[in-house]
């Protein structure tokens, strides 16, 4: 029994040492630097004139569209009487 114990407690020394070096190592890689391309996606639903909405998946680096597609199936036609309420005239900002 006695020798169980010891083996566990050196195993989970160990695994606390790979851990404290992992970690050690690892954060070498941050620089607080600001990243300067920053590319992200979002999915926004876009209305037309007679309320009819479409999903679409926005690609964007930093403040300028790089792509955009349409989801399948993911429309919806609003009543005539609905307003859009958001503003989207600036998709990445």
């Amino acid at each position: 029994m006695r020798k169980i114990i010891i083996v566990s407690s050196l195993l989970v020394i160990i695994l606390i040492l790979i851990g404290i070096i992992t970690i050690t190592l690892s954060s070498g890689n941050i620089t607080g630097e600001i990243i300067e391309d920053y590319q992200y996606t979002y999915t926004t639903a876009i209305c037309n004139g007679s309320n009819f909405c479409q999903d679409y998946k926005i690609g964007c680096n930093n403040e300028e569209i790089i792509s955009t597609s349409a989801i399948t199936g993911a429309v919806v036609q609003k009543p005539d009487n609905w307003k859009d309420s958001r503003n989207n005239t600036e998709f990445c900002e």
